[in-house]
């Protein structure tokens, strides 16, 4: 079985067929957050702090980490963006222990965040456009950590998805040439808006099973793409998760601040096996019952894993 293997200084996450979901947690990006744009440029790094840690209470495994701030002071994010995100992997993984992944379109910024990064980071991303592989395969060889292959091209994206896979396995194949193995590729076969393309979902749903059985790759995708543009979006994206699951998706880069596409992602471990004897949707459950008590879901996951904290010193003083 495929498997893609993340790690931080103390944490490891397998990302594969046999394993839970992947939670990439999406928060730490200042794209469409101008106030938190604001702060980045401002030297204010109070959002990011909240973000690591409430996403992680929530039940992210990893934490997306992009620097990608326009300055008003200098536009050239070659200059800018490489000590960010410098500054925001020494600042998030001195605060918690999960697996990053770093997420940039300037390969600078992308090697400044692998030489800071502890462990064995997920890097985001390299596309089929031939400036960019040859651009971030020699990293991803450099550093030996696994790449997200976002399947558009120098031809834009397509909304065939036979062309799609096309480009994702030219990814693969260009990687091996490297010497980069397949289990260390995780395809984003790309997720265009139901809204505007109706057969999107049966679209990825069918990509991510090609993917799966004919190149034997990882998959993962921005969750929240497929409700773009509609109303009560959060139901979408919650019924979306767990058919993709089903499908074979392995990680979804997400909000996990959102109860009920966290409620549909644990559901779907449970029904796939991969939630031995049904322990963490038990201790889920104990959260969703804050939450019906008039908790936020954020104070209640935190209440939860300061309560699993306190448990496990306790067992440990007991032995």
């Amino acid at each position: 079985m495929t498997r893609t293997t993340v790690e931080s200084a103390t944490r490891t996450v397998i990302i594969g067929f046999d394993a839970p979901f992947c939670v990439i947690g999406e928060r730490i990006n200042p794209t469409g957050r101008k106030k938190l744009a604001a702060e980045l440029e401002a030297g204010d790094f109070s959002t990011v702090e909240r973000d690591a840690l409430e996403q992680v209470a929530c039940g992210a495994m990893v934490l997306d980490v992009n620097a990608g701030v326009v300055y008003n002071s200098n536009p050239n994010p070659n200059e800018t963006e490489p000590p960010l995100m410098g500054r925001m992997i020494e600042l998030v993984q001195g605060l918690v222990d999960v697996p990053l992944c770093i997420d940039s379109s300037v390969p600078g910024a992308l090697e400044t965040g692998l030489q800071l990064a502890t462990g064995r980071p997920l890097l985001n991303s390299v596309t089929g456009e031939e400036e960019r592989l040859e651009a971030i395969l020699p990293l991803v060889k450099k550093y030996n950590v696994p790449v997200v292959a976002i399947s558009n091209d120098d031809t834009g994206i397509s909304e065939d998805p036979d062309v799609r896979f096309a480009v994702a396995k030219k990814i693969v194949q260009r990687a091996a040439d490297f010497g980069i193995p397949a289990h260390d590729i995780v395809v984003d076969p790309l997720v265009m808006p139901v809204g505007a393309m109706a057969s999107a979902g049966q679209q990825v749903f069918t990509l991510v099973r090609r993917l799966r059985e004919e190149l034997g790759v990882n998959t993962t995708c921005g969750a929240s793409n497929i409700s773009f543009g509609l109303p009560h979006r959060h139901g979408v994206n919650a019924a979306f998760l767990p058919m993709a699951i089903g499908a074979g998706m392995t990680s979804a880069i997400m909000n996990p601040l959102r109860a009920a596409e966290m409620e549909a992602v644990r559901a779907a471990n449970l029904l796939m096996n991969h939630d031995p004897n049904g322990a963490a949707w038990i201790g889920f459950s104990r959260v969703l019952d804050a939450v019906n008590e008039g908790a936020s879901f954020a104070e209640a996951s935190q209440a939860a894993a300061t309560a699993g904290a306190g448990r496990g010193a306790r067992r440990r003083r007991r032995a």
